[in-house]
């Protein structure tokens, strides 16, 4: 007697069916038998599948049962495959309608038949919807899916529920949750820093990485936290992409819409940042932040082994993790925002504090961020102390002021074809460049020692300028501002 479901295995954040298959014979002595690469925790779903089943009034048979989990040489782990591997064993043992094991299914089962809730309801969803079948999940888990249209969720609670679930008619979608509004962070709290605004600014329209610097107090991390602020709301799509990362993350959030904001701390392992983990890899902060803000504060302090991991993703826009002879790939399209101290003391340059730093010490200090990683910060800004009255002044520019901005700049940059953020060569050649702005950017190469990589990074911050002016004309102003953002700070 035989039976058979469908699941999913995450391989980074993309759904890969797993076909749960249950053979049931006559044997002498009761067997339950696992194969297709199962991990510790799916071998003892024997004993939770058994109860689960008694629990909710079915009978476990006493027979030789053997559970096969296909593609054979993917590696199985986790809890989620209890539910499929029940309503296999219910299939195979004549306890459903025939036929009504053709679902796709999640979740992991209590003792007593309930279930609970598990990582990858959404790319189940996913999974559902390309075989045209319909879904059960524990309800936390289908409330994550619902953001998917055109799929059959069946949220279940426990086992006899999805059971029922596999004979009834279609149900209903659940609505996904929506994350709570809150309050948004508004540019208008930051006086003064007339520059660091206008670094930020450009930033938020072409995409581009920015790095902050100046003294305890000044505002970087204020500045920072407003970003996702000025930013344009995401696509449908992008909200998707991000959803999936979050989802397969274990930490769904519903419908995204809004660029996240991710800051973590300078003491998170390489795994938490770039992802990865014992067993299998789970996205890190750089995949949680995809289409929106990475934050590094205090850059100085994080490990410049961890820096240095971070220079491919930002620059590809995806990381790949390579675990036990097998990779995955997280998406990593992030703004990398930096804010750092200019010494350890924090106030060299600063007009009231002296540094107490040696030049020995603030070397040191300065060399924690590598050469490579320095150039691949499009725009640099040094952020100072507040006059007394800068800080008795009137508020600044609102975030929606700004946003608008940002969002026309980047309608035209969508209308070119890519954000600037991602022009290559070819690309940035064929834009109108007046005589005067091409004359600036040669004396530049040789006065900032500009690279090849700084070539390019200076004429898509001088394009992203030019979008905010409304030029189609990249002009000798643009290009000089760009080039100021590129100095040292």
């Amino acid at each position: 007697m035989f039976g058979s479901t469908t699941s999913v295995a995450l391989v980074g954040v993309e759904p890969q069916p797993v076909e749960v298959e249950a053979h049931v014979t006559r044997a002498a002595q009761s067997k339950f038998i696992l194969v297709g690469l199962p991990d510790t925790a799916i071998r003892e779903a024997r004993e939770r599948v058994r109860s689960a089943m008694q629990s909710s009034g079915h009978h476990f048979p006493s027979r030789c049962i053997v559970v096969n989990l296909s593609p054979a040489d993917l590696p199985k782990s986790g809890s989620a495959y209890d539910l499929p591997m029940a309503i296999s064993v219910l299939a195979a043992s004549k306890m459903l309608p025939v036929g009504a094991e053709a679902v796709v299914a999640l979740g992991e089962l209590a003792l007593d038949g309930s279930i609970r809730p598990v990582r990858g309801g959404l790319g189940a969803a996913l999974a559902a919807r390309s075989l045209g079948r319909p879904c059960l999940l524990p309800p936390e888990s289908a409330a994550e899916a619902a953001l998917l249209d055109g799929v059959d969720i069946r949220p279940v609670a426990d086992l006899a529920a999805a059971v029922r679930a596999t004979a009834v008619a279609p149900g209903a979608v659940v609505e996904p949750p929506r994350p709570p509004e809150g309050h948004t962070l508004d540019l208008a709290d930051v006086r003064g820093q007339m520059a660091a605004r206008r670094a930020l600014e450009i930033a938020a329209a072409g995409g581009h990485h920015l790095l902050m610097t100046g003294a305890p107090g000044s505002g970087k991390t204020m500045l920072a936290r407003r970003l996702p602020g000025v930013l344009p709301p995401l696509t449908p799509e992008e909200g998707f992409e991000t959803a999936l990362a979050w989802a397969a993350a274990g930490r769904p959030r519903g419908r995204i819409d809004r660029a996240p904001f991710r800051s973590p701390h300078h003491s998170a392992t390489l795994a938490a940042i770039v992802g990865g983990g014992s067993g299998v890899p789970v996205p890190g902060e750089i995949s949680l932040a995809h289409r929106g803000v990475l934050f590094l504060d205090e850059v100085g302090e994080f490990p410049p082994h961890l820096l240095d991991a971070l220079r491919q993703p930002i620059e590809e826009g995806s990381v790949v993790v390579a675990r036990k002879g097998a990779a995955v790939r997280f998406p990593s399209a992030v703004q990398l925002v930096g804010a750092t101290n200019p010494c350890p003391c924090g106030y060299s340059g600063d007009r009231l504090v002296g540094c107490r730093c040696s030049q020995r010490v603030a070397d040191r200090y300065k060399q924690r961020l590598s050469g490579p990683l320095l150039d691949r910060f499009d725009l640099r800004v040094r952020v100072t102390r507040l006059e007394a009255g800068e800080l008795a002044g009137p508020r600044g520019e609102a975030s929606a002021e700004v946003r608008r901005r940002v969002v026309a700049a980047r309608k035209r940059q969508h209308a070119r074809g890519s954000l600037n953020r991602e022009l290559v060569g070819r690309e940035l050649d064929a834009m109108a460049w007046s005589p005067e702005a091409k004359q600036l950017l040669t004396v530049a190469v040789r006065r900032q020692a500009l690279t090849g990589r700084g070539w390019d990074r200076v004429r898509r911050v001088a394009a992203t300028v030019a979008d905010l002016d409304e030029s189609e004309l990249i002009g000798e102003d643009h290009m000089a501002e760009a080039l100021a953002f590129r100095g040292s700070p």
